[in-house]
């Protein structure tokens, strides 16, 4: 039912949809006693619980949830990059000739040829202001640039939905 008193956040009908909502989505739930002191820890120690198994691949979950996002900005590839991309690399920053809107890092990008066809779209390992700065760069020059090792690809192929 719904949740019954002031004290607690949602009845059993609202743990049931979170649940049905997480293994939909290839996330394995537990429900357990959350009173407890540290009760992650407590259920690691083997704490009773009611645990709900993912549906379904859990990778290719991830890739339908990142195809799903509202994309934040644009990276527009080269051919070679495109090639690479559809070959299942990861995006390289030397393969970006453009880059726009405002994104931070983890957010999703969408992924543009030259021609403006939309390849896909993934989650940025550099916000925007860095992108803009290492497009077109090869891994060795990232770091005299940012100040800081390069992040690797600008969206690992794990990242990316296509």
């Amino acid at each position: 039912g719904d949740a019954g008193s002031g004290l607690s956040k949602g009845g059993m009908k609202t743990k049931l949809m979170a649940a049905k909502t997480a293994t939909a989505a290839g996330c394995d739930m537990a429900i357990t006693e959350g009173s407890v002191l540290n009760p992650v820890q407590a259920l690691a120690q083997g704490a009773p619980a009611t645990w709900f198994l993912a549906q379904g691949d859990p990778q290719q979950k991830r890739k339908a949830w990142i195809a799903a996002m509202k994309p934040r900005g644009t990276v527009t590839v080269d051919a070679g990059a495109a090639k690479a991309l559809r070959s299942g690399s990861s995006l390289l920053p030397a393969g970006v000739i453009a880059t726009e809107g405002r994104f931070g890092r983890g957010d999703p990008l969408a992924v543009v040829d030259s021609d403006g066809h939309v390849l896909g779209q993934g989650l940025t390992r550099y916000d925007a202001s860095d992108a803009a700065l290492i497009k077109g760069l090869r891994s060795s020059q990232i770091e005299p640039v940012l100040g800081y090792p390069a992040r690797g690809p600008l969206i690992h192929r794990d990242d990316m939905a296509f």
